[in-house]
């Protein structure tokens, strides 16, 4: 009864109704009637109807209203975004569910509160969020808040794929990926346009070479890298590899490497300054004359052709390899910025070759078509020398794969580094793409071509790989 009488009190006063002395006990009278009392009830009840429903459209606007990121995606790549209902204050949602994931290749979990998948398609997505909040009916339409997720295209998507002009007197495949037996041991090869020369249908400037001399027992791989500033590099590239092999197939033969095999022996067995200076001399002697007769050819090329020498620039790394009955010799020579490295049988120590030519500034890269390079006083430690007992790898790459996989010079000298490398190669990459480097595996070149498909923001160039295991 107070209640109501204070409430008609309350209400007769808003609409300025003073209850005088003279009134008061018909005042009484009249806050103790039946329908009075009912009618302050029903008068009540639907106020706090009223409240009731203006909280809960305040709270559902709230929740339209409410800013929600989702980070962006992109096509053919894992996603998997968290919508926290906890973070975003939602937990007083009692009913959700998700319209506009069909055809994205997404989903939504709504127990784990995650939006997954490899998205299919590009552009704005427009999700539609269905739920219903505490309080309302159960009946109640559902309601919907639209959020934006941004899935980019495929950054490989963007690139044109035009060949190459096959009436070009210098054309070369655009990829090519070779394997093949190499000593006792196996050798996969496999050399890619980069995706900035297919995109203008621009030619691979890197190129490739290896064979087995005569009957000596040697074999020879060799690796350029064309300069892509240099528009006829491709055939520097390719020049360079076939005047190595062509020099030691001419010059390396069983009599004048006798003495050698037997110094190397000596070596093995006591090793002394004599024997070192010996091989040093035999090294240095032969691959730097096979080094100069690549820059001949070149030249002699360039000159037939009547164009400049600079147009063939071409950086140049080789290995020649032996087995003994004490192990593997190997002799090798680079230049350029092309690395060549040994792992050695339990992939403990790597031995970097080859120094590289990498300068503070742009243009610091040497070419095999620098005459330069052969007064420098620095000519001579581009040779290297080492005999190992065993190896697991022998890896020759272009910067086109150094750069991407190992950044920086540094990290070439890092064993750490190298595993990291080869887990990469064996599947340990975003697209499962995997080498099987076991004997026998015929697949192993064009899994390997597959690998060098990866992706990697700002590095387009060729890649040539050549691995010997």
């Amino acid at each position: 009864m107070d209640e109501t009488k204070r409430y008609i009190k309350a209400f007769l006063t808003q609409n300025k109704i003073e209850i005088s002395l003279g009134k008061l006990s018909l005042f009484e009278e009249f806050i103790a009637d039946e329908n009075n009392v009912n009618s302050v009830k029903i008068i009540q009840e639907n106020q706090r109807m009223i409240m009731e429903n203006w909280k809960l459209k305040t709270r559902i606007d709230d929740i339209m209203i409410q800013a929600v990121s989702i980070p962006n995606g992109t096509v053919n790549k894992k996603y998997e975004a968290k919508l926290d209902f906890t973070k975003l204050g939602w937990d007083d949602i009692v009913s959700f569910e998700t319209k506009g994931l069909e055809n994205t290749g997404l989903q939504f979990d709504t127990k784990e509160e995650t939006l997954s998948g490899i998205p299919e398609i590009s552009g704005d997505l427009k999700i539609k969020i269905l739920f219903r909040i505490e309080g309302e009916p159960e009946d109640a339409a559902l309601n919907e808040k639209t959020l934006t997720l941004i899935i980019n295209p495929d950054p490989k998507s963007l690139w044109k794929n035009l060949e190459s002009d096959k009436n070009d007197p210098f054309w070369k495949e655009d990829n090519i990926a070779v394997s093949a037996k190499f000593l006792d041991k196996n050798i996969v090869v496999a050399s890619k346009r980069g995706r900035s020369h297919a995109n203008v249908g621009s030619f691979r400037e890197d190129d490739f070479a290896f064979k087995n001399i005569n009957q000596t027992g040697w074999s020879l791989l060799a690796v350029s890298d064309g300069a892509g500033s240099a528009r006829l590099s491709r055939k520097g590239s390719k020049i360079a590899c076939g005047a190595v092999i062509q020099y030691f197939e001419e010059n390396f033969t069983e009599g004048n490497l006798k003495e050698f095999d037997e110094t190397l022996l000596l070596h093995h067995t006591q090793e002394d300054e004599n024997t070192s200076e010996k091989i040093n001399h035999f090294v240095y002697n032969s691959l730097s004359k096979a080094a100069h007769f690549a820059n001949k050819q070149i030249e002699e090329f360039a000159i037939k052709s009547e164009t400049e020498l600079a147009n063939y620039h071409a950086t140049l790394i080789f290995a020649l390899v032996k087995k003994y009955d004490f192990g593997y010799a190997l002799l090798t020579f680079g230049v350029g910025d092309c690395p060549i490295g040994l792992l050695n049988k339990e992939l403990t120590e790597i031995k970097l070759m080859n120094w590289l030519d990498i300068g503070d500034f742009g243009g610091g890269t040497r070419f095999i078509t620098m005459p330069e390079i052969f007064q420098s006083d620095k000519f001579s430690t581009r040779f290297g020398f080492k005999l190992i007992d065993d190896f697991s790898y022998l890896v020759l790459m272009t910067d086109g794969i150094y750069d991407p996989k190992f950044v920086v010079e540094a990290n070439l000298e890092k064993t750490e580094k190298w595993n990291e490398f080869f887990g990469d190669l064996q599947g340990n990459n975003e697209e499962g793409n995997k080498v099987d480097f076991s004997t026998g595996n015929t697949e192993v070149a064009n899994q390997l071509s597959t690998w060098m498909d990866f992706w990697s923001p700002g590095n387009h160039d060729d890649r040539t790989l050549a691995i010997i295991y």
